[in-house]
């Protein structure tokens, strides 16, 4: 095997605490940064863009995660796969993993870029967008799709990196690529008044310059991780795990998007004052959710890591730990955002009080509980790492999906509980059924491992 990468965190030896903890901080704050763009989107064309245009952006979110899911799923795939490699010692197959990801990256975003560009009206006008948000909400995608295929590099290129333990380089190139996007949508909004069209163009920019940070690292690393462009194949074994992996999990994140688009049009019947409202309290939630995910993504890669190794006995560390960890986070965030949401939501909808009430009553609902979300992830990511995605898919989808869209079509449609706070309850009830099972579900094959090791 190669020389490890000076970043590179050895996951199946030593405390796993204080591991796990700076393993997590630099994929929370990548996460942040992330969210960044987005709130950077809303926050310039909510004080210089046209009225609607909070709105506009907002409702294209559920579309754009829908769309993207599958694909994103593969890069989980991809990490998984990298990371069984590492931990089992077998350099051939994480050399051969690497070289099928990125290709299939570049394949996925041009999928992706036909599919969004063609079809951003119609999935918006089968989401019931308002006439007076519908065009700026096409144009927005319409552009950020033309950009996907390098947030699909990037996607691709950071799960094989945290895979191997690095989690800072992700963090120092989407660090830039935040800077450019800040300062392009000033130039392209303010200066320009190109309004959704210029925070869309930003986006684009900035996400190109992340994904060609992020190939130079891997093209620059000295372990089984090195990129050789001129070495990219599809290898068919390495297609058939990444794909055994990524498709269940994209499926997952797809259908989740399917009952979020469902909900967001329930939103959308309400008008563009609460769909304003609910855009700019999701994405303040969304800060409090990346901070929980990144709990998730740490399980799957310390499972993943220590389950190649055949470590089971620190499985069961790891699991508690990290539900230990997104619990205390997830409730502390989702506390501290909703006692100052008001002034939160003011950054993002300045002088619309009916606006923020709106928001707030999303608030109350979802960011509290919000910890139940971040406890369900991280118990899909350990089913992941053992190599286990069609099982978490499937609780998910009866779980999650199915429960929330029975709910719409039958508490929600009876007249006395046609509100959005019975719209929003239905979260939290979604995430403690998964939860809970795939709990039970994980500690029953930890079980059994042992006693097959044993």
């Amino acid at each position: 095997m190669k020389k490890s990468s000076v970043n590179e965190m050895d996951m199946t030896e030593g405390p796993l605490l204080k591991k796990i903890i700076i393993y997590t901080l630099p994929i929370i704050l990548t996460g942040v940064l992330q969210l960044l763009f987005n709130a950077a989107d809303l926050v310039v064309v909510g004080r210089f863009g046209s009225d609607t245009s909070v709105a506009a952006v907002g409702a294209t979110s559920a579309i754009i995660n829908l769309i993207t899911n599958l694909f994103i799923g593969l890069s989980v795939g991809a990490g998984v796969s990298v990371a069984h490699g590492l931990g089992a010692g077998k350099s051939n197959e994480v050399y051969r993993t690497v070289h099928t990801a990125v290709p299939i990256a570049i394949v996925s975003g041009i999928i992706l870029t036909a599919v969004g560009i063609g079809g951003s009206r119609f999935f918006l006008e089968l989401m019931g967008t308002p006439d007076d948000v519908i065009n700026l909400s096409a144009t927005y995608m319409k552009i950020y799709f033309i950009g996907i295929t390098s947030s699909m590099i990037y996607n691709f290129g950071s799960a094989i990196l945290r895979a191997a333990g690095d989690t800072k380089s992700p963090l120092m190139y989407l660090t830039a690529a935040g800077v450019v996007n800040v300062i392009l949508n000033l130039i392209f909004v303010i200066l320009l008044k190109m309004d959704v069209a210029g925070v869309a163009t930003a986006t684009v920019v900035s996400q190109t310059v992340s994904a060609i940070l992020i190939l130079c690292a891997m093209m620059n690393r000295n372990d089984d991780c090195k990129l050789i462009l001129k070495e990219m194949r599809f290898y068919r074994r390495q297609i058939f795990r990444i794909i055994q992996i990524g498709i269940p999990a994209g499926i997952q994140g797809s259908l989740f998007s399917i009952s979020n688009v469902i909900i967001q049009s329930s939103i959308n019947s309400f008008g563009s004052v609460v769909m304003s409202g609910n855009a700019a309290a999701g994405n303040i939630e969304g800060f409090v959710y990346i901070s929980m995910n990144s709990f998730s993504q740490t399980s799957i890669n310390f499972t993943a890591r220590n389950y190649g190794a055949g470590k089971i006995d620190r499985l069961r560390k790891i699991m508690w730990l990290c539900l230990a960890s997104v619990f205390v986070t997830g409730l502390t965030l989702g506390l501290t955002a909703r006692f100052f949401g008001e002034s939160l939501l003011s950054i993002y909808i300045p002088d619309k009080p009916e606006d923020i009430s709106y928001g707030l009553i999303r608030m109350t609902y979802i960011c509290i509980p919000y910890f139940l979300c971040g406890l369900m992830d991280v118990t899909t990511g350990l089913l992941r790492g053992i190599n286990y995605s069609v099982l978490p898919m499937i609780i998910s989808v009866v779980g999650v999906c199915v429960f929330r869209i029975v709910w719409i079509y039958t508490v929600f449609r009876i007249p006395e509980y046609h509100t959005l706070q019975s719209l929003y309850i239905s979260y939290t009830i979604s995430w403690s059924i998964t939860f809970l099972t795939e709990l039970v579900i994980f500690i029953v094959l930890l079980k059994k491992f042992r006693k097959k090791a044993a």
